[in-house]
C-alpha cells in the first residue's frame, strides 16, 4: 500500500515539472518577441487627419424683450375698458384703455366755465379803463383852462391808473384760467391710455396683462406690459478664465430646446466691466435678431461662442498624447519596422476629445492605446483582428524588428 502511494506522488511531481519545463521554454514562434529580447507591445494606432478645429465655449443663458416696459395711468380712477390682450400686436398711439372720465370732463367744464368768466370780466375792465382814460384827457384839458382844480386832475388820472392796473390783474387771471383748463384737459387726455415709444419699429406686443375691466386704479398701476421681440437678448454670464477672450461684436451661435436642430446667430453687444464678487462671474448680452419671432423671451439657450478657428489643423485624437520623461508628446508607428518613436509635441487648439499639433508636421498612423506601455524604438504589435494596417498593408501578425 505505501509502495502505490509513493508511486502516485512521483508521478504527479513528475508531471508538474514537466509542465513548468514546457511554459519556460515554449518557442518563439508561439510568442512574440523583439529581437532584443523584449516581448512586443500591443497597440491601437489611428491616422494623422488634418481638417476645422474650433475653439469654442458654450454657455447658458436666457432671453430677453431688447425692449420691456408697462402701461399705467397718470390719474387714479376705475378701469373702464380695455382693448387688448396678451399677444396683441399693438402700434404705436394705439388706445389701448379707457378709465371712467366723468370726474375729469366735469372739471374740463368747470375750467371752461371759470374762464368764460375770466373773459367777460376783461371785456367790462376794457370798457371801464376806456372811460376812465377819456375822463382823465377831458381833466387835463380843463385844467389847462384852469377849469377844473389840480386835486380834480389827480382824481381822474388815480381812477384811470387804478382801472389800467385792475386789467392787468385781469389779465394774468385769465391766463390762469387758460391753463386749468388745459390741465383739466390734459387730466381728460390721460383717462385714455395710449400706447407709447419714441425709438424702434412701429409695432410691439403686449407680453402680459395685469388687470381687468372694473378695477379701480390708483395713479401708476400696471394695466398690461409691452415688449419688442424683433430683437432679443440673450444673457449669459461668463466666469473669470473665459473673460478676457469676450469682445463687443463677436459673433455667437445660439440654440434652444424648443427648436431641436435649429441655429440661429447673434453678437456680443454688452459686456459688464465687472465680475460678480459672489460668482466670479460677468454679465454679457448677446443681441439675436428674431424677424420671424420663433424665439420668446424667457427661453433657455445654449449660446457657442468662437474663440479660434483653424482651418487646415493636424488633429489627433486626446488619447494619443502622453507625458515621455518630462516631455508632452506622441508614439508614431514606423510601418516598415513596426517600431514605436516618441515625437514632443507642440499643441494648438482643444476641442471635445481631439487636439490640433502645432508642430512638428506628423504624417505616421500614431498609438492610441498601450503608449504607456512603450519607449523610444519599442517593438509593437498591432492587433490582428483590424487586418491591416492604417496605410493599407496586409500585416503577418508577427513583430519585427527594426534591424530587419
Amino acid at each position: 500500500m505505501k509502495k502505490t502511494i509513493i508511486f502516485v506522488v512521483f508521478a504527479v511531481l513528475s508531471a508538474a515539472a514537466g509542465w513548468q519545463y514546457y511554459v519556460h521554454h515554449e518557442s518563439p514562434s508561439e510568442k512574440p518577441r523583439a529581437r532584443n529580447g523584449n516581448s512586443a507591445v500591443a497597440v491601437e494606432v489611428v491616422p494623422v487627419k488634418r481638417g476645422i478645429i474650433r475653439d469654442t465655449s458654450v454657455f447658458s443663458g436666457t432671453l430677453l424683450p431688447s425692449s420691456q416696459f408697462t402701461m399705467a395711468p397718470k390719474v387714479s380712477g376705475r378701469l373702464e375698458k380695455i382693448m387688448v390682450n396678451i399677444g396683441d400686436r399693438v402700434s404705436r398711439g394705439q388706445l389701448i384703455a379707457l378709465l371712467d372720465d366723468d370726474e375729469y370732463v366735469q372739471q374740463v367744464e368747470q375750467a371752461k366755465a371759470e374762464l368764460d368768466v375770466a373773459k367777460a370780466t376783461i371785456e367790462e375792465n376794457v370798457s371801464a379803463l376806456t372811460l376812465a382814460q377819456r375822463e382823465y384827457e377831458r381833466a387835463q384839458g380843463l385844467r389847462k383852462k384852469k377849469i377844473v382844480s389840480e386835486s380834480e386832475l389827480d382824481a381822474a388820472e388815480a381812477q384811470y391808473l387804478a382801472t389800467e392796473a385792475k386789467r392787468k390783474v385781469l389779465l394774468a387771471q385769465l391766463a390762469q384760467k387758460e391753463a386749468a383748463l388745459k390741465a383739466a384737459t390734459v387730466r381728460l387726455e390721460y383717462t385714455r391710455i395710449r400706447a407709447s415709444w419714441e425709438n424702434g419699429d412701429r409695432y410691439r406686443v403686449i407680453g402680459e396683462r395685469y388687470v381687468d375691466e372694473g378695477a379701480m386704479l390708483n395713479s401708476n398701476a400696471a394695466i398690461v406690459s409691452i415688449i419688442d421681440i424683433k430683437k432679443l437678448t440673450a444673457v449669459i454670464h461668463v466666469i473669470e478664465k473665459d473673460y478676457p477672450r469676450i469682445t463687443k461684436g463677436q459673433g455667437a451661435r445660439i440654440t434652444t430646446d424648443a427648436f431641436p436642430g435649429k441655429v440661429f446667430t447673434g453678437s456680443i453687444s454688452r459686456i459688464s466691466p465687472i465680475l460678480e464678487e459672489t460668482t466670479r462671474q460677468a454679465r454679457v448680452e448677446i443681441t439675436v435678431p428674431n424677424s420671424s419671432q420663433l424665439l420668446k423671451p424667457g427661453m433657455f439657450v445654449r449660446v457657442e461662442i468662437e474663440f479660434d478657428r483653424h482651418d487646415n489643423a493636424t488633429i489627433i485624437p486626446l488619447t494619443a498624447l502622453i507625458t515621455h520623461r518630462d516631455r508632452e508628446g506622441v508614439f508614431r508607428v514606423d510601418e516598415k519596422t513596426m517600431t514605436a518613436h516618441f515625437i514632443p509635441v507642440e499643441l494648438g487648439i482643444r476641442a471635445g476629445d481631439v487636439v490640433e499639433i502645432a508642430s512638428p508636421t506628423l504624417s505616421e498612423p500614431i498609438v492610441v492605446m498601450g503608449q504607456h506601455l512603450l519607449n523610444n524604438g519599442s517593438t509593437v504589435l498591432l492587433p490582428d483582428g483590424k487586418g491591416q494596417s492604417p496605410s493599407g498593408k496586409k500585416r503577418s501578425g508577427k513583430p519585427q524588428s527594426s534591424e530587419g
